[in-house]
C-alpha cells in the first residue's frame, strides 16, 4: 500500500528519455512538486538525439534495467530472488508467459524496490514495460498501476488476453481519453471498476496565452513522421490549395521512418517552395513556431494496422498558448477539439475537406481568436497538469489501499 506521506514510486518506462514523451516528464515533475520520490526504470537505452529541455529538471535517478541478451545476468537475478521473495514460485508460473529479459528485467526491478523502499511501480503504456511492471510487484508484493495511450491498446499486434491480465492485476489503469475508458471497459468489463480517465496535463505557467493576431500565415504540424499522424494528407490538402489559387505554406516539425517518402511526395505534386520538412526540433523552438503559427494542423487517422493517436501533446500545447487547431475526429481529439467551438474538426482521410478547414481559419482573424480564446479555457478547465496528477494520485493510492485490505 502506498504511505500517504513521501512515497517512493518507480516509473517503468520502454526508454527514457524519449523526444515524443514529453507528457511523461510532465507528469513526473508534477509528482516531484507534490511530494513524491521518483525512480525511473527503463527498460532500453534511449535512442534519440537529442531529449526534451525540462528532462534536466527531473530530480528522479534513472536506472537502466539490464538483460538484454547476456546470460550472466539472467542467472545472478534467478538466485537473487529465489533467495529473497516467498513468492518466486508464483511468479515463475506467470513470468513463463513472458520473454526471458521481461523476467530478468522484472526480477532485477524488484530486488531494487525491495532494497529501496519502493512503495508501488507505475508503467506507462500497456506493453513491454506493464509486463515487466506487472511481475516485479508481483515478485516483490507490491501495487502496480499503469497508463493505456494508444498503440498499446489499439494496434492489430495487441494481444486480449494479455491485456487481460495486465489489467486484472493493477491496482488501477488509467487511460488518456474518455473515448479510450469507454472502449478499454466495454472489452474488459472484468476490470472496468477500476479502469480511469485522466488527461494527460501541460504545465500552464510555462504556455502563456497570446491571441494570435499578426501572425504568419503559416500552418504547422508536429509529430513523429509515422502513418497515423496524417501528414500526408496535410500535403495533399497544401497541393489541392495550391491548385486552387490559395497556396497554404506549412512546416512540419519531426522524424520517423515516413521522412523520405514525404518529402517524396512534396518533390512530386512540386511543393516545394510550399511545404517544410524541418526535422525534430528542440521543445523551446517548436514552442516559439507554434506561438508564430497562424493555425497547427493535427490530421490524424487510423494507421493501417490499427495504430491511432490517443490526444497528440502539440494539441494541447497550441491551445494553450493561443494558436488555433484543425484536426480530426480520431479517438479522443474530438474531447478536446470540439467542432466550431475550441477548434476544427474533419474526417479523417479527407485532404479537401481539411483543405477547406485551414484556408478558413487562414481567411479569417476573427475565426482565429474565437477559437483560440476557447481553447484555452478548455485546457485551463480540463488540462492542467497539477490537476491532473493530483487526480492520478489520488486514483492510485485510493486503488492501492483497496486492493492491499482484500490481499
Amino acid at each position: 500500500m502506498l504511505p500517504c506521506e513521501q512515497p517512493r514510486v518507480g516509473y517503468v518506462l520502454k526508454r527514457y528519455p524519449r523526444y515524443s514523451e514529453t507528457f511523461i516528464i510532465n507528469e513526473i515533475l508534477a509528482h516531484e512538486a507534490a511530494g513524491w520520490e521518483i525512480d525511473v526504470f527503463s527498460l532500453r537505452a534511449p535512442t534519440d538525439i537529442s531529449f526534451p529541455e525540462q528532462t534536466a529538471r527531473v530530480r528522479a535517478r534513472v536506472h537502466q534495467l539490464p538483460c538484454e541478451g547476456r546470460a550472466s545476468e539472467f542467472w545472478t537475478a534467478l538466485a537473487t530472488a529465489t533467495d529473497v521473495f516467498p513468492q518466486f514460485r508464483s511468479f515463475i508460473a506467470e513470468a513463463r508467459h513472458e520473454s526471458a529479459m521481461a523476467g530478468c528485467q522484472a526480477m532485477v526491478l524488484a530486488d531494487w524496490a525491495r532494497q529501496n523502499n519502493i512503495s508501488h511501480l507505475h508503467a506507462h503504456f500497456a506493453s513491454g514495460a506493464a509486463t515487466v511492471a506487472r511481475l516485479a510487484a508481483q515478485l516483490a508484493g507490491l501495487t502496480y498501476s499503469l497508463t493505456a495511450h494508444a498503440k498499446d491498446i489499439f494496434h492489430e499486434s495487441v494481444d486480449a488476453d494479455d491485456l487481460a491480465r495486465k489489467f486484472r492485476d493493477a491496482s488501477a489503469v488509467i487511460t488518456v481519453s474518455e473515448y479510450n475508458r469507454e472502449f478499454l471497459s466495454e472489452r474488459f468489463p472484468e476490470s472496468a471498476g477500476h479502469i480511469h480517465r485522466i488527461y494527460n496535463g501541460l504545465d500552464l505557467g510555462e504556455f502563456t496565452f497570446s491571441e494570435p493576431v499578426r501572425r504568419d500565415r503559416r500552418v504547422l504540424a508536429v509529430g513523429r513522421l509515422v502513418e497515423k499522424k496524417g501528414f500526408a494528407d496535410l500535403i495533399n490538402a497544401c497541393a489541392l490549395a495550391r491548385n486552387a489559387g490559395d497556396p497554404i505554406a506549412c512546416d512540419i516539425v519531426g522524424s520517423g521512418e515516413e521522412a523520405d517518402a514525404l518529402a517524396a511526395q512534396i518533390e512530386r505534386l512540386g511543393l516545394q517552395h510550399d511545404v517544410r520538412l524541418l526535422g525534430a526540433l528542440p521543445q523551446s523552438e517548436v514552442v516559439r513556431k507554434i506561438r508564430e503559427a497562424a493555425v497547427v494542423a493535427a490530421p490524424c487517422v487510423v494507421g493501417a494496422d490499427g495504430n491511432r493517436d490517443g490526444l497528440p501533446t502539440v494539441l494541447l500545447e497550441a491551445m494553450a498558448l493561443g494558436t488555433p487547431v484543425v484536426s480530426t475526429d480520431v479517438t479522443g481529439i474530438p474531447e478536446l477539439v470540439r467542432d466550431g467551438e475550441t477548434g476544427i474538426i474533419v474526417p479523417q482521410r479527407q485532404p479537401a475537406v481539411l483543405r477547406q478547414a485551414l484556408q478558413l481559419l487562414l481567411n479569417r482573424p476573427d475565426l482565429q481568436v474565437r477559437l483560440a480564446t476557447a481553447g484555452r479555457k478548455a485546457i485551463e478547465r480540463d488540462f492542467d497538469i497539477r490537476r491532473n496528477t493530483e487526480m492520478m494520485r489520488g486514483v492510485i493510492r485510493s486503488a492501492s489501499r483497496a486492493l492491499s485490505e482484500v490481499a
